[in-house]
């Protein structure tokens, strides 16, 4: 079978993430029924693997949906219309959240914060403690800026002051990328994406919720249909989904899950705080300047200077190096590139992409000296050579 990742671009973005070359040849593979003994065997290992990895004892659902669609569910199954929510919107994701629940009824109140800053916890306690919130709202990382939030901080900050208020978080930048334990941090709800570090492609979604939040599904007066988890509960004790499955995004996963287990690092290739510094280093050796004050370990974001179109950057990187990166939105539009570190990235795609990123760089008027790009690659080989990729499959 031919090589399909070397015929594509080298894909570096925060999600879509690059797959592993199993789960592009499960994707080639004949179609199944999802009404088959075979889906059903596959779906119940799937369901039952998943609060693992939400690392909790609770309630855990799969959608064939964007990870919009998960925080879609997450919200619609606890709300009722006139509930206060109180949204944390410090990027685009925040404002995706928030406008949701405003589109459902909700009486929304926003704590905006600076994008690429994270949220102050002083802050978000004087904030809250103004306010009597049925739902608190936020992301754990904002994929939009990189900017990283102190959820344990924020949810223990929540259960004090509101004991029966829920803390939903988005963690489809985080989930299976950084340490996230549901239970331990007492968290309502999270949701995840299947484009992330579960390294398949988009199109699933996933959601937890505490035995706190479950309690509100059935009493939440918001309309649900397609993303109604009673339905969906019934359906899965059954073995079966509510609606349609993708079968073959399910078996990889499920492959993947127990080969590796979701502490190794191969589910996040370079998520790690420790392969985050590695990437600093790199960055910083080039004198990139970093955006988030506190950043995810998930993507790096690059803060383009002020004399360089950012857009123009991507552009040539794209189209003449065959690098795809991701920019600012809105506000940051042209003034960041984000690079991201989970899914099947090898060591030889990040010098590659170091290297791109340079020349690309250079072909717009960004100056940097054979001697500062050559020094900075034989700093990333020592590094990777410390802590290597754990990818070996070609």
């Amino acid at each position: 079978m031919p090589d399909i990742k070397a015929s594509l671009p080298l894909l570096m973005t925060p999600g879509p993430v690059p797959v592993p070359p199993s789960v592009l040849r499960a994707l080639s593979a004949p179609i199944e029924h999802h009404r088959t003994p075979a889906f059903q065997k596959c779906f119940d290992r799937v369901i039952g693997a998943l609060p693992g990895v939400f690392q909790t004892k609770n309630r855990a659902f799969m959608h064939v949906s964007t990870g919009t669609g998960g925080m879609e569910s997450l919200l619609v199954n606890v709300l009722s219309p006139g509930d206060e929510v109180a949204a944390v919107v410090s990027g685009k994701f925040g404002e995706r959240w928030a406008d949701m629940a405003e589109a459902f009824g909700a009486k929304v109140e926003r704590l905006d914060i600076e994008w690429g800053e994270s949220v102050h916890l002083p802050t978000f306690t004087a904030w809250l403690e103004k306010r009597k919130p049925q739902i608190v709202l936020s992301q754990v990382c904002e994929t939009s800026t990189g900017a990283l939030h102190p959820i344990r901080e924020m949810a223990q900050v929540v259960r004090r002051l509101h004991p029966e208020c829920l803390f939903l978080v988005d963690a489809i930048t985080a989930l299976g990328a950084m340490p996230l334990p549901m239970d331990e941090w007492d968290i309502d709800g999270v949701v995840g994406g299947s484009q992330k570090a579960f390294m398949i492609p988009t199109g699933l979604s996933f959601v937890a919720l505490s035995e706190r939040a479950w309690a509100r599904v059935q009493i939440a007066k918001c309309p649900r249909f397609y993303f109604d988890l009673r339905t969906e509960n019934e359906a899965n004790r059954r073995g079966e989904t509510g609606f349609q499955a993708q079968f073959p995004s399910s078996r990889r996963w499920m492959s993947c899950s127990r080969k590796w287990p979701l502490s190794d690092s191969r589910f996040s290739t370079s998520a790690s705080p420790l392969s985050r510094k590695r990437h600093a280093k790199r960055c910083r050796f080039l004198d990139f300047a970093f955006f988030p004050s506190t950043s995810s370990p998930s993507l790096t974001a690059i803060l383009v200077p002020d004399s360089i179109d950012g857009q123009k950057w991507r552009s040539v990187l794209e189209t003449k190096h065959g690098v795809v990166l991701m920019g600012g939105q809105d506000q940051m539009k042209g003034k960041l590139l984000r690079m991201g570190h989970m899914g099947f990235i090898r060591d030889t795609d990040l010098i590659t992409a170091i290297t791109a990123i340079v020349h690309a760089g250079r072909e717009i008027g960004w100056e940097c000296s054979d001697e500062k790009l050559a020094a900075a690659l034989n700093t990333a080989r020592e590094i990777l050579s410390e802590t290597p990729s754990p990818w070996s499959e070609t």
